[in-house]
């Protein structure tokens, strides 16, 4: 009796093991609002305030930045120039932007990443653009204007 005691025990702990439900996994992310910039934010975590000029004109519409990152909302193939002097990653430990500072014009291009921090090859010639980032107007710094 013993036998068909244990037997039946382990059919219904199996029965009862193999009688889950079988539900969709759904996962959500979500990354927050854009960091609200005078001249735009770096395209890495912690996604800090870029200062003047590290972003050249072809990152503002209208005088608003484009993103970058996850916030990126440019057009699709988009390379623009930076100015990766003014990056912490290559040495930079100049001050970093306050709001209201006055412009001016010391942006030197040096190389083209798209939204998401790659570098690559941008479509135009970087050599002539002297007009760094923001130049008032607008809200700066990142995120659709609503």
């Amino acid at each position: 009796m013993t036998y068909f005691k244990s037997l039946a025990i382990a059919a219904i702990a199996a029965a009862l093991l193999s009688a889950g439900s079988v539900a969709p996994a759904q996962i959500g992310i979500s990354i927050g609002v854009a960091p609200v910039c005078p001249y735009g934010y770096f395209d890495y975590a912690p996604y800090n305030c870029a200062p003047y000029s590290y972003y050249g004109p072809d990152w503002f519409v209208g005088g608003l930045f484009i993103g970058a990152g996850p916030w990126f909302h440019g057009p699709s193939g988009f390379y623009g120039h930076v100015d990766n002097r003014y990056d912490p990653r290559h040495g930079y430990v100049g001050p970093m932007p306050n709001r209201g500072e006055q412009p001016f014009n010391h942006f030197h291009a040096n190389e083209a990443r798209d939204g998401q921090g790659h570098v690559g090859t941008a479509n135009h010639d970087g050599r002539n653009e002297h007009s760094g980032g923001y130049v008032g107007g607008g809200r700066a710094g990142g995120g659709r204007g609503r």
